[in-house]
């Protein structure tokens, strides 16, 4: 086993980093800072960091065939061109409730967006209950929602034989799984595949390798952690040098290095004296495993 090693990448201190997603013809690493309402580009060769500012929290970004980007943005599902800093709305949800948000969101291996909605946060994790909901946006642009009674909408991915989908409802403090149906995107007969412990505190971001386990962010616990999703059993954990750590993804030129995103909202001055790097972005080589390119958005 080689030794791993935890570098931050990108000192910058986001208020929310999330939804890393490695982007392979940039060589670069596209995240968001969710209330400090950007999108943001890494560099991996020139370790620059560009960014695009808009107008609501933005909560997730996603490759898209045609090229450019797909956001989370408030309740609508946009498109993001780069160079031209210009988002376009495709779709606007839960128009009912005007305190709601896009939270985690992630591309299917049928070119479809999955994101999920929460109620705006009081302060980290206080929240009025099961205000979210879980959507699909589809290629054509329609959109179907799945199910509601959501209190944070995270981490998501889908099984290598994708037949399995995997999904966070943060406060459920579980990680669960559904029957997920390629052909159709439906998704039924959910599950809890593992419950977090104590200290692992609150599930966040997850993402798939090749090997078929899942890796989980724990928001407040400072780590990700490795699930075999047909034991339900904790195989591996890494600690990282800040506790609000959010999502993970797998990039580098074969997808052997992991980036774990993280969040400063919310920490008081003697917090941040102890952990001066809370709100970066986080690299982890020699974890000995790779993951999977992520999925475009096919509309």
């Amino acid at each position: 086993m080689s030794s791993i090693k935890v570098e931050c990448v990108v000192n910058e201190n986001c208020k929310i980093g999330e939804s890393p997603v490695w982007e392979e013809k940039e060589s670069s690493l596209i995240y968001v800072d969710i209330s400090g309402k950007k999108i943001c580009r890494w560099n991996s060769f020139t370790k620059q960091v560009q960014s695009v500012s808009v107008d609501a929290p933005v909560s997730s970004v996603a490759l898209r065939k045609s090229g450019d980007y797909v956001v989370t943005l408030g309740t609508r599902f946009a498109a993001l061109k780069w160079k031209d800093q210009s988002v376009t709305t495709i779709v606007h949800v839960d128009k009912d409730k005007p305190n709601n948000r896009f939270n985690d969101g992630k591309v299917d291996p049928a070119g479809r967006f999955f994101a999920g909605t929460m109620a705006e946060e009081i302060r980290p994790a206080v929240l009025e209950r099961h205000q979210g909901a879980l959507y699909t946006l589809f290629p054509d642009h329609s959109v179907v929602k799945h199910f509601d009674q959501v209190d944070i909408s995270n981490g998501l991915d889908w099984s290598l034989d994708h037949k399995t989908f995997f999904y966070i409802d943060s406060l459920s403090f579980s990680v669960d799984a559904f029957d997920y149906d390629l052909q159709t995107g439906k998704i039924s007969n959910r599950r809890s595949m593992y419950k977090l412990e104590k200290e692992e505190s609150i599930p966040d971001g997850m993402c798939i390798d090749t090997e078929g386990k899942l890796w989980v962010a724990c928001y407040d616990g400072g780590r990700v952690i490795r699930l075999d999703p047909a034991t339900g059993k904790r195989i591996q954990t890494v600690k990282l040098p800040v506790d609000k750590t959010t999502s993970c993804c797998f990039g580098g030129k074969d997808y052997s290095e992991m980036y774990v995103t993280s969040a400063c909202q919310g920490m008081d001055d003697e917090s941040f004296s102890r952990q001066p790097q809370a709100g970066g972005i986080f690299k982890i080589t020699g974890l000995g495993v790779k993951g999977i390119p992520p999925h475009s958005f096919a509309g």
